[in-house]
């Protein structure tokens, strides 16, 4: 008997097209009672400061302190944790480090200047932003990576200070995160989490200083925080559950094949991990794969509820139709597992990152290869993109109009705005039109 359940689909049936959407329909809408639930932590947070910071963290991280002070880890903390980590760890982390490191500083923007014939200087002037949050999920599970992609960045881009909170109930703190923040230049670290903890960052109390943007991922409560505090700072995106999409030729290794799509599912239940396909005997092979080793999988259970509510195999008439649908559901991760990888991706339009070849695993993404992990899901790839350097810096238009130049542009200003109806406008390009 089989112990893998999941959707086969095929392209050419006439309800593909309805097969498909059913499929992706995976809501990025927190339910009612979270986003309740969190407009009050926010608003308790935003009204008491600290002391309110005290009673969340006593309630939902099972951590009592009497000051908000006592939250905070020290920057010799982290050093500690870098001087005393596990040997192999910490050069594993030291070359993540500065991989990411190398691959965000060639994303790095320039301010920029320019004279037109009228003397007029325009540019653009690049900045950092002046103080960044990053969450770091830590109830379930230590996160070292997420620390380094969100950190590495920001440091990177030229950000002064990065103050950091992560969750630590029973307030102990994962010594691998404290060396991956020490590593990354983090400046400040709280221990803190959820709800409370994006409030803190987005208002401030008296003790953690509000931020200017927020980045990171989270469980609901994190995301529905949010998108609540968004405009108040900035946010680096409202992420879903993970996802990936694996476009495979009848070369590519079974065995591979499977375990990549395993690689996803074991996130958690909501993680979506679909198969595309022209091989019918292909896909039977991956399938037989995973029926053999699923059994060798720790988080085997969640694995199989993730594949069987929201994987899928897709049988497809050929590779590029595969890539068509691909574009279709936008992918976070989309791996061509195919001899000819360059062939096709002149026709990709939507993905988060693409991994190209059968050695281009995910899961290398995901701690090590360069690129940051954090990535748009839920097809929201068709308009958005990966952090990078970018989203800690600010664009400044550059204007400077010379005598001439501007008595050359007043005429065209004056005529646009009283077409406009706006006489002030109007008459103060004509000053300088004299």
């Amino acid at each position: 008997m089989s112990l893998l359940q999941w959707q086969q689909l095929n392209a050419q049936d006439a309800v593909f097209a309805t097969a498909l959407g059913d499929l992706l329909k995976r809501s990025r809408t927190p339910e009612a009672t979270v986003t309740q639930t969190v407009e009050e932590i926010i608003g308790r947070v935003r009204e008491g400061g600290d002391s309110a910071l005290i009673e969340l963290t006593a309630t939902l991280d099972h951590f009592s302190v009497d000051n908000v002070a006592d939250l905070e880890i020290s920057t010799g903390e982290m050093d500690k944790a870098l001087v005393t980590l596990d040997a192999e760890l910490k050069a594993a982390l030291q070359q993540s480090f500065e991989r990411i490191r190398v691959f965000h500083e060639h994303q790095l923007e320039q301010s920029w200047e320019y004279l037109d014939s009228d003397g007029n200087r325009l540019g653009q002037r690049v900045t950092p932003i002046d103080r960044v949050g990053i969450y770091v999920p830590g109830g379930k599970a230590a996160y070292p990576s997420s620390v380094l992609m969100n950190a590495v960045p920001a440091s990177v881009a030229g950000v002064p200070e990065v103050v950091m909170v992560v969750p630590t109930p029973g307030g102990e703190a994962s010594q691998a995160v404290l060396a991956a923040a020490a590593l990354a230049g983090v400046s400040r670290v709280f221990r803190i989490g959820g709800a409370q903890a994006i409030a803190a960052l987005c208002f401030g109390t008296e003790t953690i200083p509000a931020v200017d943007k927020i980045v990171g991922p989270g469980n609901a409560y994190v995301t529905a925080a949010k998108q609540q505090v968004y405009g108040q700072v900035g946010v680096d995106m409202i992420a879903g559950p993970s996802e990936v999409v694996v476009l495979c030729d009848e070369r590519a290794e079974p065995d591979w094949v499977a375990m990549d799509l395993f690689a996803q599912a074991e996130h958690d239940e909501l993680a979506q991990a679909i198969l595309i396909c022209p091989s019918q005997t292909q896909i039977d092979r991956v399938r037989g794969s995973m029926e053999s080793l699923i059994g060798t999988l720790s988080r085997a259970d969640i694995v199989t509820a993730s594949l069987a509510k929201h994987g899928a195999t897709i049988l497809v008439n050929s590779l590029k139709q595969g890539v068509e649908i691909a574009n279709r559901i936008a992918p976070e991760h989309l791996q061509l597992m195919v001899e000819q990888p360059d062939a096709l991706l002149s026709d990709i339009r939507h993905a988060g990152a693409i991994f190209c070849g059968y050695f281009s695993a995910e899961a290398l993404g995901d701690y090590c290869v360069g690129p940051s992990h954090v990535l748009p899901t839920a097809g929201t790839a068709r308009f958005s993109s990966p952090l990078g350097t970018h989203d800690f810096q600010k664009r400044s238009s550059l204007i400077m109009c010379s005598k001439h130049g501007a008595q050359r542009l007043a005429g065209v200003a004056s005529k646009l705005a009283r077409a406009e109806g706006l006489d002030a406008h109007a008459k103060a390009a004509d000053y300088r039109g004299r």
